[in-house]
């Protein structure tokens, strides 16, 4: 703050001062919406596991909007990346649906015989 009668320099070229950081603006995302049973959606393709999931084992981290965002939107770079380093072929989920299916075809897809609730099995 200038406390003299001398005019401010001008400013220099390029973008203007950023804005204010607040913390709850940052650290709340938007209404999460359901997207399945266990997953919910809170920005576009952005899919995270329901959070009542993740209470006991592996808590989730209070993430600031803005990284959310930027792993999101670096996500096809990194793979890419992963691609050229170490993948020597990409196998589609599909390609290994039908290899499993092409073992053990006693086996009918989505057969949930052996599976019980996320929170674990039902008690008599």
């Amino acid at each position: 703050m200038r406390t003299d009668d001398r005019p401010a320099a001008p400013a220099p070229p390029g973008p203007a001062a950023t804005a204010p950081y607040r913390f709850a603006e940052q650290h709340t995302p938007p209404a999460p919406v359901r997207a399945s049973e266990v997953a919910q959606t809170t920005f576009e393709h952005v899919y995270e596991v329901d959070p009542r999931l993740m209470q006991e084992h592996v808590l989730q981290q209070v993430f600031p909007n803005w990284d959310t965002l930027r792993i999101m939107r670096s996500r096809h770079d990194h793979l890419a990346w992963m691609h050229r380093h170490f993948a020597h072929r990409v196998v589609t989920g599909s390609e290994l649906l039908a290899e499993v299916e092409a073992e053990d075809p006693g086996i009918p897809q989505g057969s949930e015989s052996d599976t019980g609730p996320i929170s674990g099995p039902v008690a008599p």
